[in-house]
């Protein structure tokens, strides 16, 4: 197994709103995929074998939480705090701030996403 995870759907109340928040927080242009019953927007993959990820607007099978469930860490490199620092101004909020984890394993965050899911960040060092 290359990696843990092949795929992950983060949950959106309102998809437009998710959508501007992740594209400030990240910088990305994300990529819409809808179908007859899930509307999604993929973030950006180098590789199409690598691990990829959507916010999703299923009608209510997907539920957000800030509290409940998986958190899953989204590539916060080069620094955690660059993303960190756009997350407020995005219409999120900061949950747990740039911490270290030790010098081989570098550093995390924790915010609160435009919808209330708690999503995770985490940088390596260079």
């Amino acid at each position: 197994m290359k990696n843990a995870i092949s795929w992950f759907e983060i949950p959106t109340k309102d998809l437009d709103r998710a959508q501007k928040f992740y594209e400030a927080i990240f910088q990305i242009q994300m990529i819409p995929m809808d179908m007859p019953n899930i509307r999604m927007r993929m973030f950006p993959l180098e590789d199409m074998m690598g691990v990829g990820g959507a916010l999703c607007d299923s009608g209510g099978f997907h539920k957000p939480s800030g509290t409940d469930g998986p958190l899953i860490y989204m590539n916060g490199n080069p620094d955690v705090q660059i993303i960190l620092d756009r997350v407020v101004a995005a219409g999120g909020s900061v949950l747990v701030p740039k911490t270290e984890i030790s010098p081989e394993h570098g550093f995390m965050g924790v915010f609160i996403d435009s919808e209330g899911n708690r999503i995770g960040l985490h940088a390596v060092p260079a």
